[in-house]
């Protein structure tokens, strides 16, 4: 049986089961069961379906049972433990997957061994206390030096596989946990490490326990692991969103936390970072294709024949408010400059992945645990660099520089320091100034950060982290055996968790002003709307879910909202958006009112006046676009742009003479496809002839423009041309006529 199979199936169980679907739930559960190679599990589904068939009897018979609800939810809990575990049950059969090897692997090695691992850590334990007392009294043997390390690692690799693939946490995973959190024999690292494999757990098999270990994690932990436990937690209560609901008790842990500020302030920051992984592949892209190659542009945007769209300067077109916050200045030209790349990192968006994907093929990202184990100072990787002729000397700076970089993740910095040592020796001296000055610039300004955000370094770490987990998911060798979590956090914001934890309608304007400054309108806009539904006189909620509208295409939806926003409050900016919105629509006419209302609040506005322009060239009004038209051209006299509507003005009225003026100003810079053409249909209709056939072959050889699209612009231009004199047969003939010099 496919793995693909066993998991939607499984899925689709799950679904049912929490929608109260029982029976249908049970049915599927059978036939799950029925593939299963236990027999136990068979028995189980038997006995679940009995419980339900008495339950479903006692009700229908009118029978009143007090604690028929608990019995119910325990019933449901219990259909999804079993077909949790023959989910687990197929997979390990028929999916070929490392982990199932793994994971029968290290149950054979602990049945050979006879030990339990809790056993096996009080052995080595044992060891260590007896080496240090051998090294007191100076008698250690050389053998143990080695022998002992070599152990230690191998026990740090089983316990995160114990803990990650374990589907039931018992007594002895109590245990453990407890060893783990209160032995003094485990560094924070290696803590940290055990925490993503409770994660990593819980996100394959569910089980209640484990949710509540990494509360406890969170609660009563040093820093460095609390982080990871709170970014456990909310990956987890996501993941498995729905099925919280059936546990009245970790719900009332959750309210009982959300009263904290602390916990809220750093559950707010993990989502916020979560979410800001959607962006890594734009960036990625972006770095990849303009940045790096230093070609960033922004594209001009043609609009039909005349380029409307860019006929004023980029800074002078209006998006969104500029009242709203300071946050969205510049971002028409987002990603656009080294600067705007300096920003996005501070931000803590994933700018190195793209950097890094291709250094994850080294033998250390084989081992498992160490996609998630935190850079430090001490760890054996940084032996290669000491033994190293030029870097060797500058190790312990190199280190801790790396060690204390907000701006590259654990992962990276692993990456970084195994792949230095095949750097030739140039870059290595390069490396080695570049981390010390970095050394130096962090400790000037690190402590005053601090003191301005407490959250920092939780912010910092939680960022690192989340990246750590993004490249596991996305660059691992193990990758197809997991759900890619990072697919289904879109909708976080709908989560149970989020909207228990985060119920204030401030919280979700903050969330979704976020989404707005990042671009993500349909996010944003299910946002506000809902914040609309609690607040309903806000003008700038109004105007931002218009904008979102606007952005999607659904003009008609944005005019209500931009028009609800202009009851609240009159503004320039909003009748213009409401002018812009009804012209897209169509209407015209009353797009023209409101940009002569907003002309009547701000007379000099080029971008209105251009607009008006506009409206009244849709409406073949061409004296009064004209008019208008020279105001955008008198205001900016080195606008290039504006002169493309001039000239065909004159052409449409007949003024042959100042149209060609204008096109020759305009030939002052390459006249577009579309620019060509306009011309062409000019000098056909002076009588130029052999000029209206070069433009037109222009167009096509330097604009770029397809024939089948020339046809179309031809054919829309027909009735212009014939009233000005042409026959309308020779048009037909100058195309074909076109087309056959092109082709020869």
């Amino acid at each position: 049986m496919e793995p693909h199979k066993i998991i939607a199936k499984h899925k689709r169980i799950t679904d049912l089961v929490i929608d109260k679907r029982v029976k249908r739930g049970l049915d599927l559960t059978a036939e799950f069961a029925a593939l299963s190679s236990k027999s136990d599990h068979r028995n189980q589904q038997t006995n679940l379906e009995i419980t339900y068939r008495n339950m479903i009897k006692y009700t229908a018979g009118g029978i009143q049972d007090p604690e028929r609800d608990k019995v119910f939810h325990h019933l449901l809990q219990s259909i999804l433990k079993l077909a949790d575990e023959i989910k687990q049950d197929l997979l390990s059969q028929y999916s070929g997957w490392h982990t199932y090897w793994l994971k029968n692997n290290s149950l054979k090695e602990q049945k050979l061994s006879g030990k339990t691992i809790v056993e096996n850590i009080n052995d080595l334990t044992f060891k260590r206390e007896l080496d240090d007392w051998l090294k007191e009294s100076g008698t250690r043997f050389s053998e143990t030096e080695s022998e002992l390390p070599a152990g230690h690692q191998k026990l740090i690799d089983d316990i995160f596989n114990h803990l990650w693939l374990a589907d039931h946490y018992g007594d002895a995973e109590e245990e453990l946990i407890n060893i783990i959190r209160n032995s003094d024999h485990f560094p924070w690292y290696e803590q940290s490490i055990f925490v993503s494999a409770i994660t990593l757990s819980t996100l394959r098999s569910w089980e209640l326990k484990k949710v509540r270990y990494l509360i406890d994690i969170y609660k009563n932990g040093i820093p460095q692991i609390r982080e990871r436990a709170m970014a456990g937690l909310v990956m987890v209560l996501q993941y498995w969103d729905k099925r919280i609901t059936l546990y009245p008790g970790i719900i009332a842990q959750l309210q009982q936390l959300s009263d904290d500020k602390g916990f809220k302030d750093q559950m707010r920051i993990t989502v916020l970072q979560i979410i800001k992984s959607r962006e890594t592949e734009q960036i990625s892209k972006k770095l990849h294709d303009e940045i790096l190659p230093k070609v960033a542009s922004l594209r001009p945007k043609i609009e039909e024949k005349l380029d409307l769209d860019s006929l004023l300067p980029e800074d002078l077109i209006e998006g969104k408010n500029p009242d709203w916050s300071d946050m969205f200045k510049d971002s028409e030209d987002i990603f656009k400059t080294m600067e705007e790349f300096s920003k996005l990192q501070m931000e803590g968006a994933d700018v190195y992945m793209s950097a890094f994907a291709n250094l994850k093929n080294f033998d250390f990202f084989r081992t498992f645990s160490n996609w998630f184990l935190p850079f430090h100072p001490d760890h054996e990787t940084l032996n290669e660099i000491f033994r190293d002729e030029i870097l060797g000397e500058g190790t312990n700076e190199l280190a801790e520089a790396l060690y204390k970089t907000p701006f590259i993740c654990n992962s990276d910095k692993y990456s970084l320091i195994l792949n230095l040592k095949h750097l030739p020796d140039a870059q290595k001296n390069m490396m080695l100034k570049v981390f010390r000055m970095e050394l130096e610039g962090m400790e000037q300004v690190r402590d005053n950060e601090i003191d301005l955000d407490p959250n920092l370094t939780f912010k910092t770490h939680i960022t690192q982290y989340m990246q750590d987990l993004y490249r596991f998911f996305k660059l691992s060798p193990y990758k197809n055996e997991f759900e890619d979590i990072f697919r289904g956090i879109i909708d976080i914001y709908n989560s149970e968790f989020y909207k228990l934890i985060f119920a204030d309608n401030s919280e979700l304007i903050t969330m979704a002003d976020y989404f707005f400054g990042k671009d993500f309108y349909d996010d944003a806009l299910t946002l506000y709307i809902k914040a609309l539904e609690v607040v309903h006189d806000d003008p700038q909620l109004c105007e931002k879910a218009g904008y979102c509208y606007q952005q999607r295409g659904e003009y008609e939806n944005a005019i209500k909202m931009y028009k609800r926003s202009d009851i609240f409050e009159r503004k320039v900016w909003t009748m213009k958006k409401i002018g812009y919105s009804l012209r897209r629509s169509g209407k015209i006419e009353e797009a023209l009112q409101y940009y002569l209302d907003a002309e009547s609040e701000d007379k000099d506005n080029m971008h209105t006046n251009a607009m008006i322009g506009h409206c009244y060239l849709d409406m073949k009004n061409y004296e009064m676009a004209l008019k208008y038209y020279f105001k955008v051209e008198y205001s900016d006299p080195g606008n290039i742009r504006v002169l493309r509507p001039i000239a065909w003005c004159y052409f449409v009225t007949g003024e042959f003479n100042k149209s060609k003026k204008y096109y020759e100003k305009l030939s002052s810079v390459k006249l577009t496809g579309h620019d060509q053409i306009n011309f062409g249909h000019l000098h056909l209709c002076m009588g130029e002839r052999q000029s209206a056939l070069d433009c037109y072959k222009k167009s096509i050889i330097e604009g770029n423009i397809e024939r089948e699209d020339f046809i179309d612009i031809f054919e829309d231009d027909r009735a212009i041309i014939t009233e000005h004199g042409i026959d309308p047969d020779d048009l037909s003939i100058i195309i074909d006529y076109i087309f056959y010099e092109l082709d020869s």
